[in-house]
């Protein structure tokens, strides 16, 4: 037989085997390992594993780069062929988290993979079926890091569990942060009139994407939630106030982040005309900005923030402004935005948020009522301290510490927000749920009580991070969050069945559930405490 004919039969052999093959798995009803998904841009090829398909790095906005930098984002260019969606996408350029802090390591903050770059405006889609009738609803998650850093590619927003787990589709992204989101060159000409809000225009952007291509991944794009923690909170916060966004979510939730009011025009300008000079670009020559390397762009905003810490002063930093159009006004600020009026909401806290920003762990009772008096005076100290001992006589001081700085700053601005809501409610609007999150982390020998972030994988259903732990407790806790979520997805309503009666917040009532090692409802949980700073402006962090 010569070698021709040896190849032939041996080709013919293949395809019979491969023939039976086929026959055989569709016979056996086998998984497409390899899905593909035709949306408006192109196709794109994902992966099915465990009964969930994912597409991870799928464009929803163009690359940023270049003439785009500080610019609206624009569309995806269209493809032909096929795109593989294996892999993560590219984060915008940021100060990577390093692990000098211990809390860095239990939020993976420090793993953002898919490299950094400007062609960042990225997708990563979880879904149970890609029935284009299946209509389920969609989880936007939004992630945290404040308006500087993360993305959603980070291990602690994966959405495999709650897609697997809440039948739905679960959605995060990359957007634009930083400089490259929120530098405001409105005064270098009009052409940059809305440099300030280009990160959150990029959400928007995503959820008109999502809008539009939904469906194709088995979603509803007329029941979408955005949601997000931390600097996600703060984003949903701003995003209920964009007339853009109206329309294109159904409903939404802060957790630890609600933001009432943004940075003043003027002094977001300050920071621009300090980076620009430290960049030795003049006034006037902006366009400038978009010729230089990320790198150099990014290098002169981290060494701009590590001048202002070592003169002991707060670092400069860039987040979104009012531009008239894209943000219109301050969110929040002086009351509930009436564009998403009819938008159900639900906001949250966690007990001891601050304890991630401390680690005077070692502090004693004497350096407690010295913290005390440096922000009340010295003359409210005693009183102060004595109302925090009395709720809980067995905390140790670095954990009374980050409560009282909890109250004074997070779960400040998230009463005023809910009660806002609240008061809309009372006049049509749409109702307004609370929850207060009080388990304890094991982590560090629960030193950090229950910090900023503690709720994260609980929320997505996922109980691997090193903030939970998965004995059968905290499964059940992760089955009534999630559930709540999806729910309130599903129909607007986060009550269902895995979920105790959950009543929405109204005034003078303020039921929230809290979920502790029973989770209950209660009426004005830490009440006195919310009387205390009722009398004092809430502070802004992230």
């Amino acid at each position: 037989m010569n070698t021709n004919r040896r190849s032939v039969l041996a080709a013919g052999a293949l395809g019979f085997t491969g023939l039976l093959f086929k026959n055989t798995a569709r016979a056996l009803g086998a998984i497409d390992i390899f899905p593909i998904v035709e949306t408006a841009q192109g196709k794109v090829r994902g992966l099915t594993s465990g009964g969930v398909s994912k597409f991870k790095g799928v464009r929803y906005g163009a690359d940023t780069s270049g003439k785009n930098r500080f610019m609206p984002p624009m569309p995806p260019a269209k493809w032909s062929g096929v795109r593989d969606a294996f892999e993560y996408g590219q984060v915008v350029p940021q100060m990577p988290t390093n692990r000098a802090v211990a809390y860095s390591g239990l939020i993976h903050f420090d793993i953002q993979p898919g490299g950094m770059g400007e062609d960042c405006l990225v997708s990563n889609i979880w879904t149970p079926t890609l029935d284009k009738n299946a209509k389920l609803p969609v989880m936007l998650h939004v992630h945290g890091g404040g308006f500087y850093g993360g993305s959603g590619n980070s291990p602690g927003y994966d959405g495999e569990e709650l897609a697997r787990f809440g039948h739905c589709v679960v959605i995060t992204i990359n957007h634009r942060l930083g400089a490259f989101g929120y530098m405001n060159l409105a005064a270098e000409g009009s052409q940059f009139a809305h440099s300030g809000a280009a990160g959150m225009m990029d959400i928007v952007a995503a959820l008109r994407w999502i809008r539009e291509n939904v469906a194709s991944f088995g979603g509803d794009p007329s029941r979408v939630l955005v949601f997000g923690q931390s600097g996600g909170g703060a984003k949903t916060s701003v995003l209920m106030s964009m007339p853009s966004a109206k329309g294109l979510f159904h409903s939404a939730g802060i957790m630890s982040g609600s933001l009432l009011k943004l940075a003043s025009v003027e002094s977001a300008r300050k920071t621009t005309a300090g980076l620009m000079s430290a960049l030795n670009i003049p006034k006037g020559q902006a366009k400038r900005l978009q010729t230089i390397s990320f790198e150099d762009l990014l290098a002169a905003q981290a060494n701009l923030e590590a001048a202002d810490r070592a003169k002991g002063e707060a670092p400069r930093s860039f987040s979104p402004t009012i531009d008239g159009d894209a943000i219109s006004a301050n969110p929040w600020d002086p009351a509930a935005p009436a564009i998403s009026a009819d938008i159900p909401l639900i906001v949250s806290t966690v007990l001891d948020e601050r304890a991630y920003r401390l680690a005077n762990y070692d502090l004693d009772e004497k350096g407690l009522r010295a913290f005390i008096a440096n922000r009340v005076g010295d003359n409210r100290a005693d009183h102060v301290l004595q109302m925090y001992r009395h709720e809980d006589p067995a905390a140790k001081p670095f954990l009374l510490q980050a409560r009282f700085d909890t109250d004074e700053t997070f779960r400040k601005s998230a009463i005023a927000l809910t009660e806002l809501k609240a008061q809309q409610a009372k006049h049509g609007g749409a109702p307004v749920w609370s929850y207060l999150w009080q388990v304890p982390t094991v982590a560090y020998d629960g030193r950090y009580g229950t910090p900023h972030g503690s709720d994260v994988g609980p929320s997505l259903h996922d109980v691997r991070g090193g903030l939970n732990d998965s004995t059968r407790a905290s499964v059940a806790r992760a089955d009534q969050l999630a559930s709540a979520w999806v729910s309130l997805a599903a129909s607007g309503n986060p009550n269902n069945s895995k979920t105790p009666e959950w009543p929405a917040y109204t005034l003078p009532e303020r039921t929230t559930l809290v979920f502790d090692r029973i989770t209950r409802a209660e009426h004005d949980p830490r009440g006195k405490f919310r009387e205390y700073w009722t009398k004092l402006p809430p502070k802004q962090s992230f």
